[in-house]
């Protein structure tokens, strides 16, 4: 097979709404080996994508294969994957936001056989019952947070959801928070880590607002890819948000890390902890 036909599975589907049920329902492989990823936020514009990008690129270096199930109508995923030069670690491509006329729904998202490494970028607006959809079987959550007073307000209400209505126990250690596009010492940021310090939640990486995530996603590639003499700061984060991704199977049920949450006066102390 063709590397083209590998990344495009879906390019025959006919594009539809993703506004109905089973448009988002997720039918994820019974494999034990697989590490499920769900990158969720209902708002827009808060990273997803960018987070989900990076994170693939950085993980197919691995000489693994990673496959990004892109849920989001406005396929930018997909279109990432396009730009993506052939020289480059494969990385395969499900359009979920796509329905084929010719196909079942379970034989569009099918996950390859060799992939050990699912990414989902989510929709905005996700309903209640998209949300249990989606974040089931997953074996890590990512909720990226924007240094803004709306944004905030979101990911307090997409976190409190997670908890409450998909059933994610905190103790379980899949659910982790990234802050994204941040500028040091503004009082957006300090907002912020205010914000994450009420969780109770890990606060897996801290990204900053760096053109180099602009110049990667216009090129088809992430930041660990791009010269090194300028992204050492943006690579360092990506590299400690995939170590703590691709240790999932360590993070379940983590006495010690349940004891360092109830002990910590905040979630920044725990997140300099883990450093």
């Amino acid at each position: 097979m063709q590397r083209k036909d590998t990344l495009h599975c879906n390019a025959q589907s006919v594009p539809s709404p993703v506004d109905t049920r089973s448009a988002l329902m997720l039918i994820t492989p019974n494999r034990s080996n697989l590490n499920k990823i769900v990158v969720l936020n209902p708002k827009g514009g808060c990273g997803k994508t960018t987070l989900v990008t990076n994170i693939a690129s950085r993980i197919a270096a691995d000489d693994s294969t990673p496959a990004i199930m892109d849920f989001d109508p406005q396929g930018s995923t997909m279109r990432w994957l396009e730009k993506r030069p052939a020289d480059r670690p494969p990385i395969y491509g499900i359009a979920a936001y796509k329905q084929s006329m010719g196909a079942t729904r379970s034989w569009q998202l099918r996950v390859p056989h060799e992939t050990t490494t699912l990414l989902v970028d989510s929709p905005a607006g996700v309903a209640h019952n998209d949300l249990c959809n989606l974040t089931r079987d997953a074996t890590s959550i990512l909720v990226p947070v924007l240094p803004s007073a709306i944004d905030i307000h979101a990911a307090a209400r997409c976190i409190a959801d997670l908890l409450l209505i998909a059933k994610v126990d905190r103790r379980d250690g899949k659910l982790g928070v990234i802050a994204n596009r941040t500028r040091r010492n503004t009082k957006s940021y300090a907002s912020l880590m205010r914000f994450l310090d009420s969780l109770g939640i890990p606060v897996v990486g801290v990204l900053r607002d760096s053109q180099n995530f602009v110049r990667g996603a216009e090129e088809g590639l992430g930041v660990c890819e791009l010269p090194a003499r300028r992204t050492t700061q943006d690579v360092e984060q990506i590299e400690k948000i995939t170590s703590w991704l691709q240790n999932w199977r360590n993070r379940g049920r983590n006495v010690d890390l349940d004891r360092q949450i109830r002990s910590a006066a905040n979630v920044t102390e725990l997140y300099q902890q883990q450093r």
